[in-house]
């Protein structure tokens, strides 16, 4: 169903019990059929697909969304936005300060609390 990129990492994922299939850890030559739900542990985020129809041959990754349904939480969603946030934003040490754009998107996310962010004195 092409959820990995490649099939070594599928198969990665496989061996380290990060995939489960009807809450069942799944091998290598589990056969999925229509309505299934895979669970992926990537990240830590648990993904969760619902298959809605399998293709007879193997298909383009464009194709895939009609073949799936992502079922996800919303608290896995919300967990996955956090993390992809503070990746944006973490920097490596000896990189130098942040530039005015990193400034300004660092201060935007301090302020969606509904605060106003403070003006700037930039000129």
């Amino acid at each position: 169903m092409r959820l990995f990129k490649t099939r070594s990492l599928a198969a990665e994922a496989l061996g380290a019990g990060f995939v489960r299939i009807n809450q069942v850890d799944a091998k290598a030559s589990r056969v999925v059929k229509e309505g299934d739900a895979i669970e992926l542990k990537r990240e830590g985020i648990r993904w969760t697909y619902q298959v809605l129809k399998l293709p007879v041959s193997r298909v383009s990754a464009s194709l895939v969304p009609t073949l799936i349904a992502d079922i996800t939480e919303a608290a896995e969603r919300e967990k996955h936005a956090m993390v992809q946030m503070m990746q944006k934003f973490q920097r490596s040490k000896g990189t130098g300060r942040p530039t005015k754009k990193e400034r300004r998107d660092i201060e935007r996310i301090d302020f969606q609390d509904g605060d106003s962010a403070p003006e700037s004195s930039d000129r």
